[in-house]
């Protein structure tokens, strides 16, 4: 693969992730005023118009199959996953959901070593992980090593990247077909907002716009809107067709590093020995994983 593409694969995906770190903080700053689906439909929404204005041509498919993925992708990586996460930070701390989500690469690994041919699992990456792991651990205690776990919270942020997992390997695949990245990420979100419509019915929604008046509310809803949804979800799904879903999902490791850093700028949190040990360990390990077996 050409140095400059892998490069620029590289690029997005760490940008993509250092946005995507601080989101934790955005979406627990509107729960105050917003329900969890609420947060979801809105920014997905806002996500959709925008890649529409920004490429409006259709992505067709050439059979049921292919459009198959599309269906799956929105329903895993838009759907079921961002619910999951949603309603596990109503449960828990913001800090705990960003930890145990951050586990996401094992299962992508896991995954794509079974359905993708060209990514097969390595101990390297095994190794890389174990570490990590332990970075994460550290970060998520931040020094106090008082475990403040919420079952149901707890629960379901460790499904979440389960489902993102799928996901990943899933816009793998639809790389795969050649399509316009804008286009299959618009395309995406279709699916993922008309999987969100029946949720709407059975969690508590309510279309009060009034809310938006709020400056901190719209500030903040932009920002998951345009920022973390519209630009990130291009720019993630870039990077996957380029380094793989494995390769790109690595950058994952580095969300509670992102996470803490901007909690102690926004919320004012404490970083202790424990944070700086844990991001050390978080980053080396991501790197091990990264690597290309010998």
């Amino acid at each position: 693969m050409d140095q400059r593409k892998t490069n620029t694969g590289h690029l997005l995906a760490l940008i993509t992730i250092l946005i995507w770190g601080t989101t934790f903080i955005s979406s627990k700053i509107l729960l105050t005023d917003f329900t969890p689906v609420e947060i979801l439909f809105f920014r997905f929404l806002l996500g959709y118009f925008v890649l529409l204005l920004i490429y409006s041509r259709p992505v067709r498919t050439k059979s049921f199959k292919e459009e198959l993925l599309f269906i799956s992708a929105g329903l895993c990586g838009i759907t079921l996953y961002f619910l999951l996460e949603n309603i596990a930070l109503v449960y828990t701390l913001a800090s705990n959901v960003g930890v145990i989500v951050s586990i996401a690469p094992f299962f992508t690994a896991v995954i794509a070593h079974f359905f993708l041919e060209e990514e097969k699992f390595h101990r390297q990456f095994i190794i890389g992980f174990v570490i990590a792991l332990s970075g994460i651990i550290l970060i998520g205690l931040n020094g106090s090593f008082l475990l403040k776990l919420n079952p149901i919270g707890d629960l379901l942020a460790f499904i979440a990247p389960m489902v993102w997992a799928i996901y990943s390997v899933l816009m793998r695949k639809i790389s795969g077909l050649q399509v316009h990245t804008i286009g299959a990420t618009r395309k995406v979100f279709f699916y993922g907002i008309l999987f969100m419509l029946p949720a709407l019915f059975f969690f508590d929604f309510h279309l009060d716009l009034s809310r938006f008046k709020d400056t901190q509310n719209i500030t903040n809803i932009l920002f998951l809107g345009l920022g973390a949804s519209a630009l990130c979800f291009v720019t993630w799904n870039r990077a996957v067709g380029i380094l793989g879903a494995v390769k790109t999902s690595v950058y994952i490791y580095i969300v509670p590093v992102v996470t803490v850093a901007a909690s102690a700028l926004i919320l004012n949190e404490k970083i202790t020995w424990a944070t700086l040990l844990g991001t050390f360990l978080t980053l080396t390990g991501s790197y091990i994983s990264e690597r290309k077996p010998k």
